[in-house]
C-alpha cells in the first residue's frame, strides 16, 4: 500500500512538473505581429505584467517540482516540502488568476474602460496564451491535490497516535 501511494505521489509530482513546464514554454514563445491601419505592433507575453508574473512564477515552480522529484522517500526534507507546497500552491493560484484576468480583457475587452479586444487582431498569440493557461490550470489543480495529500500525510500520523 505504501509503495502504491508513493508511486501515485511521484506520478502527480511528475504531471505537475510537466504541466508547469508546458505552460512556461507555451507562454514564453507566444508572440505575433499584426498591422492595423499601417500601424504594426507585436503581441508578446512581455507586454503584460500579469503574463510576465505567470512565466516567472511557473518557472520557479517548475524548478521546485523538478528538484522534489529526486528527493529520497526517507528524507527529513519532506517536512519542508509540505510548507513549500503551500507556498507554491498559493503562487500558482495567484499567477494563474492574474493571467486569466488579463487574458479575458484581451479576448473580450472592457467597454466601461474603453479597452478594445485584441484577440481578433492576433489570434495565434491568443490561442497560444490560452493553451498556456489551460496547462497552468491543470498544474494548479494538481498542486492543490498535492497540497491536500501532503497535509493528510503530515496530519494523519498525529491523529492516529494513542494518548
Amino acid at each position: 500500500m505504501a509503495k502504491t501511494r508513493r508511486v501515485c505521489h511521484l506520478l502527480l509530482r511528475f504531471l505537475a512538473f510537466a504541466a508547469t513546464l508546458a505552460a512556461v514554454i507555451m507562454m514564453a514563445t507566444s508572440h505575433e505581429t499584426a498591422t492595423i491601419f499601417t500601424v504594426s505592433f507585436e503581441a508578446k507575453y512581455t507586454n503584460s505584467p500579469a503574463f510576465k508574473y505567470f512565466v516567472i512564477a511557473y518557472s520557479v515552480i517548475t524548478v521546485y517540482g523538478f528538484l522534489v522529484l529526486f528527493l529520497p522517500a526517507k528524507s527529513l526534507l519532506w517536512q519542508l516540502v509540505v510548507a513549500l507546497d503551500l507556498v507554491f500552491t498559493m503562487l500558482v493560484v495567484s499567477s494563474f488568476s492574474a493571467s486569466l484576468a488579463i487574458a479575458q480583457v484581451g479576448k473580450k475587452g472592457n467597454s466601461d474602460a474603453g479597452w478594445l479586444p485584441i484577440c481578433d487582431s492576433v489570434p495565434k498569440y491568443c490561442d497560444q496564451a490560452t493553451r498556456a493557461l489551460i496547462a497552468g490550470f491543470i498544474a494548479m489543480i494538481i498542486y492543490i491535490i498535492l497540497l491536500l495529500h501532503s497535509i493528510h500525510t503530515v496530519i494523519d500520523p498525529l491523529l492516529l497516535r494513542k494518548s
